[in-house]
C-alpha cells in the first residue's frame, strides 16, 4: 500500500510539471530554443536511461547505442515521408525494429564480454551508418529531410513511459536477475538464473527505448545524416551513464541533463566549448569517481531516519 502511495506521488508531480511547461509554451513565455533544449534533454535521458539497463543492470559493456539510435529514427522517418503514417504508429515501428536489432545483436554478442563486446557493439554501430550511408532510398550521405512532428508532449510521456517501465523492471525479479548477472555471471548460473535470457533481454530493452528516442529525435530536426550517427554519438551517450553512475538510474537522468545544458549553453562559445565541456567530466571523475549518484538512487536521499539496507 506504500508501494502505491509513492507511485501516485510520483506521478502526480510528473504532471503538474508537465503541465506548469505546457502552459508556459502555450502562452508563449518558453523561446523556441528553450523548447528545443527541453526536447533534446528528453531524448538524451532516455537514451541514457535505456542504456543504463545494458550497462548499469546487467552489466554489458556496449558502446553501439546510436545504432539502435539511427534505426528508431529512419524508420520512424520512413514510416512518416514514405507511407504517411501517424506520428505515434511510426514512434511505435521505429522502436519495434531498433528492439529487433537490440536481439539480432545481443544473441551473438552473449560469447562475448567487456572489450570485446563493446568492439562488437561499436562495430554494429558502425555497419548500420554504412548501410544507410549507401541506400538511396532514404537520401544516402545527404540525409534525409523529415517534418517537424515532435513536441514538448511527446517528448515528456516518451521520457515518462520510459523512466516507469525501466524503474518497475528494476525493482521486478527479472530486474534483480540482471543485477544477479551484473555482480557474478558465474555466480548467477550457478544459482538457476538463466543469464542467457536476461542478457538478451536487455540489449531487447535498452533498444526499443533508443528507437523511441530515435523517432523523436528525427521529427526534431528536420533532417537526418548518417553522421549524426557515429561512434561520437555513442561516446555522449555512454558519458551520460558513467557520469551519473553505473547502477542508477535517477544518476543516468541528472547528467543526461547536466551535460545537456552545459552542451547547449556553451554553442555561444564553440572554440572553448570541447574544453570546458572536457575540464567538467575530467572534475567530476576525479572527485567523484563512482559516477553523481554512485550505484544509489535519488529517492535514497530522503529517506530520513530509516536504517539498515536500503530496497533497490
Amino acid at each position: 500500500m506504500k508501494k502505491s502511495k509513492v507511485f501516485w506521488s510520483y506521478l502526480a508531480l510528473a504532471l503538474v510539471i508537465y503541465a506548469v511547461v505546457q502552459f508556459l509554451i502555450s502562452g508563449n513565455m518558453v523561446s523556441y530554443a528553450s523548447q528545443n533544449m527541453l526536447i533534446t534533454m528528453c531524448i538524451n535521458i532516455m537514451l541514457a536511461v535505456s542504456l543504463h539497463v545494458v550497462i548499469g543492470i546487467t552489466g554489458q559493456f556496449s558502446i553501439g547505442h546510436a545504432g539502435f539510435l539511427a534505426v528508431g529514427a529512419y524508420i520512424s522517418a520512413i514510416c512518416t515521408m514514405k507511407f504517411g503514417m501517424p506520428f505515434v504508429t511510426a514512434i511505435l515501428i521505429g522502436a519495434v525494429v531498433s528492439a529487433l536489432a537490440g536481439l539480432l545483436v545481443g544473441i551473438p554478442s552473449l560469447r562475448l564480454k567487456g572489450d570485446y563486446l563493446a568492439i562488437a557493439t561499436l562495430g554494429f554501430a558502425e555497419i548500420i551508418r554504412i548501410v544507410f550511408v549507401n541506400i538511396d532510398y532514404v537520401g544516402g550521405a545527404a540525409g534525409m529531410q523529415v517534418t517537424h512532428q515532435s513536441t514538448w508532449t511527446y517528448a515528456f510521456f516518451g521520457v515518462f513511459i520510459t523512466i516507469l517501465v525501466i524503474s518497475n523492471f528494476t525493482k521486478s525479479r527479472h530486474g534483480r536477475a540482471c543485477i544477479a548477472v551484473r555482480e557474478d555471471e558465474i555466480a548467477a548460473d550457478a544459482m538457476g538464473i538463466n543469464t542467457t535470457y536476461y542478457k538478451v533481454i536487455a540489449f531487447t530493452i535498452g533498444s526499443f527505448f533508443a528507437g523511441v528516442a530515435g523517432a523523436i529525435y528525427a521529427h526534431n530536426f528536420y533532417i537526418i545524416q548518417p553522421t549524426a550517427f557515429g561512434f561520437l554519438k555513442s561516446f555522449d551517450i555512454l558519458i551520460f551513464v558513467v557520469l551519473g553512475g553505473l547502477g542508477s538510474l535517477s544518476g543516468s537522468v541528472i547528467a543526461a541533463i547536466f551535460l545537456t545544458a552545459i552542451s547547449t549553453y556553451l554553442q555561444g562559445f564553440p572554440e572553448t566549448r570541447m574544453i570546458i565541456y572536457s575540464l567538467v567530466l575530467i572534475l567530476v571523475m576525479l572527485y567523484r569517481p563512482t559516477g553523481l549518484m554512485g550505484t544509489k538512487e535519488i529517492t535514497h536521499l530522503f529517506k530520513f531516519g530509516k536504517k539498515g539496507g536500503t530496497r533497490i
